[in-house]
């Protein structure tokens, strides 16, 4: 097992691990440019990570904060299903980049132990080859790259040399990138960006980035799972997110004890801290007005009057069904025309059992997924043969299923949009099941107390998610960056978005340093209007 300094973190003098990565910018410049929002009224649509992440810096600024949630429950796309005795989470399940956590809630001068305990994970994963091959990846490096020497003579050499790139993309993209906000192509064209640009993999591919480093196609499906957290494939997203590589190997994956729900539960408590109101059930059907006189309508006939306004739903739905149409950016053919991540389908099990030898966290990968990723970006259809996830916290977690039972969810990829039907649904449930059995080996099917499936239609439903995806717009090469929404509207001053539609995009972290540069953006844009 590494030391903490092996892997990037430090140990306090209370032996706690500490992952302060120094990159979240000048706190002070932040709070001194949040200063114009003092006793300002502001409404904040939607509770996912985004939304609680701009609340609570708006709130900590002084600022009077509505944040209105549309379910019964905060956390957007990471809710919990609670039933029986089994605790889900419902859509995020990795604990990445703790980094970010740490300096989101450094901030307000706390720390993520304040509110959740965390559990380093071994192995990190577990994935099985279709092939009858298994993996495991560890917090050892050594292993590690003793694992990639053992599938390609001089891979282990190039596994040092790849997480070399990968961390020097982390630290300057992140520093240069993640936390700067570059709304405009001028932005780029600065002395400082350059100069720390130079030698980063900024253009091209991952699938082109991977193989400068390993044939073998396995490794190359290591070093390129983490894709489908953004929600593209090797041959469209941008080789950048090699970054990825240093999330996963030295950064580590981790359990919040209670799941990533723990982590809503401490951000919602961190922000009644610093006094938002907090109202679920409140989905919002209009917005109207302009800056210093908006007013927010839920159901069933709510009205929030508010200086300002910041948008966490779907911003296509927020575009298309909230706002006037004088007020929109985009037209249907611009919606219509974007590259959306994948939906999902999901099924919430509840086990009779152990499930051995399932881990944590395990993927079930073909050994060629290329025709995965066909199925999901250039001929959408139901797969024939899926790369899918499975979580199973109660190898971690004796809180989240009853004694003597396993908690697990399966989660396979799928294009957004697909029909799924009822049948549609029962068919592919009942071939994924029969699939882990054939590969994993453990037979989930006689043993089943508790379940529950999530597909396309659920997430359009529950979420107002574009074609249903579960996640949003892809990290494709034309939708990163710069390329992606703004923050700020252009057509409607005084209205802002946050989450995974805008910078820096799709996931957790993201999602939480999207509401501190929203919240800047608001600071600057706001005492330039005055």
């Amino acid at each position: 097992m590494n030391s903490p300094s092996d892997v990037g973190v430090d140990a306090g003098a209370d032996g706690r691990e500490r992952f302060g990565s120094g990159l979240a910018g000048d706190d002070d410049r932040l709070r001194a440019s949040l200063r114009v929002l003092d006793g300002a009224s502001v409404v904040v649509i939607g509770g996912g990570f985004g939304g609680l992440s701009t609340a609570c810096y708006l709130a900590d600024a002084g600022a009077d904060v509505t944040l209105l949630e549309k379910n019964d429950q905060l956390g957007g796309r990471a809710g919990r299903l609670e039933r029986d005795g089994f605790r889900f989470d419902m859509g995020p399940s990795w604990y990445l980049m703790p980094d970010v956590f740490e300096d989101f809630f450094g901030y307000f001068g706390r720390k993520p132990a304040d509110y959740y305990d965390l559990t380093r994970l071994d192995p990190h994963y577990r994935i099985f080859f279709k092939d009858g091959d298994r993996v495991d990846l560890v917090p050892d490096l050594a292993a590690n790259r003793e694992l990639f020497e053992s599938y390609e003579p001089g891979a282990g050499e190039a596994f040092d040399r790849y997480l070399d790139a990968s961390k020097r993309n982390y630290e300057v993209g992140m520093e240069h990138f993640v936390y700067e906000d570059r709304p405009r192509l001028r932005d780029y064209v600065d002395l400082d960006v350059l100069r720390n640009a130079r030698g980063l993999s900024l253009v091209g591919s991952m699938q082109g980035h991977v193989e400068d480093y390993f044939d073998h196609p396995k490794l190359q499906q290591i070093v390129q799972y983490t894709l489908v957290f953004l929600g593209g494939a090797p041959t469209n997203t941008p080789a950048l997110y090699n970054l990825m590589s240093h999330v996963d190997f030295n950064l580590g994956v981790y359990y919040p004890e209670g799941g990533i729900g723990a982590v809503v539960d401490g951000m919602a408590e961190l922000g009644g801290e610093l006094g938002v109101d907090f109202r679920v059930n409140h989905p919002a059907t209009e917005i109207r007005g302009k800056r210093g006189a908006f007013v927010v309508r839920t159901e069933p006939g709510g009205e929030f009057p508010a200086d300002l306004v910041v948008s966490d739903a779907d911003y296509a739905h927020t575009e298309r069904d909230l706002l006037p149409p004088e007020k929109r950016q985009y037209d249907d053919d611009y919606w219509e025309s974007r590259t959306y991540a994948p939906s999902a389908f999901l099924l919430y099990l509840g086990v009779e059992g152990d499930v051995d030898p399932l881990a944590h966290h395990t993927l079930v990968l073909p050994t060629e997924w290329d025709d995965h990723f066909e199925t999901i970006f250039d001929d959408p259809r139901w797969p024939d043969d899926p790369a899918y996830y499975l979580c199973v916290p109660s190898q971690t977690d004796d809180a989240v299923a009853p004694a003597g039972h396993s908690n697990l969810f399966v989660l396979v990829p799928i294009a957004p949009g697909l029909d799924d039907s009822p049948e549609r649904r029962e068919s592919f449930r009942d071939r994924v099941l029969a699939d882990v059995a054939e590969h994993t080996g453990v037979n989930l099917r006689d043993r089943i107390v508790f379940e529950e499936s999530f597909c396309v239609s659920d997430f359009a439903d529950r979420y107002n998610s574009e074609r249903g995806s579960a996640l949003g717009l892809a990290h494709t090469l034309r939708q990163t960056a710069l390329f992606r929404p703004p923050r700020a509207s252009k057509t409607a001053p005084g209205l802002y978005f946050t989450g995974s539609y805008t910078t820096p995009g799709i996931g957790v972290p993201m999602c939480l340093i999207s509401g501190r540069l929203t919240a800047e953006a608001m600071g600057e844009r706001e005492r330039t209007a005055r």
